[in-house]
């Protein structure tokens, strides 16, 4: 395996990011170069770049998210966006949801060292997760799929009138025109596509954000979410 590049020094907009949080996200980056690379969670090339093109692209994702809400972050991996956004925002409630066995190991080891209280982490696919998990305000992604797949497996997470918040490159303008009419069937009500971290990241951060109605994933889910009702209310009886 290649030899991962020594982790630089964390820029200055990483402590006015982070805040009090700062030795935290210092840690994070640290595990990331060293326990993250060696696991093949990362790759070795990625380490000179942590801060700039993962920590602080992710950590500016919270300029997007409300007070208060609850977030699944789905295909977690590494941790990417959800340990970042839950470094800066503790009044989330956030979960990582991720199928491989060593990312959630990975993840469990740092939400524990890192004293995250507000983060639970949860192994299993996101299209197997309706009614297993509550429904969320705010689904959080990070390269894990095209926008529509990604869309037919977050969405469905959400609760009425919740959001997707996908971190896109410069092909987000493109993914969104040609997911539309998959993102109607899923029920989205507005799209859009924003840019974030102003001032820390350079190139901004690209967002795409899609907005649901009161039936998250559309009629084709609408029987699925009821059954996933119906079996909740028969084990809470028992």
């Amino acid at each position: 395996m290649e030899e991962a590049a020594e982790l630089p020094p964390a820029p200055a907009a990483a402590r006015a990011v982070f805040g009090d949080r700062f030795p935290e996200a210092v840690r994070y980056a640290e595990l990331l170069a060293d326990a993250g690379v060696k696991r093949g969670l990362i790759g070795p090339r990625e380490v000179p770049r942590l801060w700039e093109r993962h920590l602080l692209n992710c950590a500016v994702l919270s300029e997007a998210v409300s007070d208060g809400v609850s977030v699944c972050d789905v295909g977690s991996g590494a941790g990417l966006p959800g340990i970042p956004l839950a470094l800066v925002r503790p009044d989330l409630q956030i979960t990582l949801l991720e199928p491989l066995l060593r990312r959630t190991t990975f993840l469990q080891e740092v939400v524990e060292l890192l004293g995250l209280d507000h983060v639970t982490v949860v192994r299993g696919r996101a299209e197997e997760m309706l009614g297993k998990v509550e429904p969320v305000h705010v689904v959080t992604a990070r390269a894990v799929a095209p926008l529509d797949r990604l869309a037919s497996w977050g969405v469905p997470l959400l609760r009425p009138y919740g959001e997707m918040l996908a971190l896109k490159g410069d092909t987000a303008e493109a993914e969104l025109q040609g997911a539309r009419a998959a993102l109607s069937k899923l029920g989205a009500v507005r799209t859009s596509v924003l840019q974030v971290g102003e001032g820390v990241v350079d190139p901004l951060s690209t967002v795409v954000r899609v907005e649901v109605g009161e039936s998250p994933g559309g009629v084709r889910f609408a029987a699925k979410r009821a059954k996933a009702a119906r079996t909740g209310r028969t084990r809470r009886r028992r």
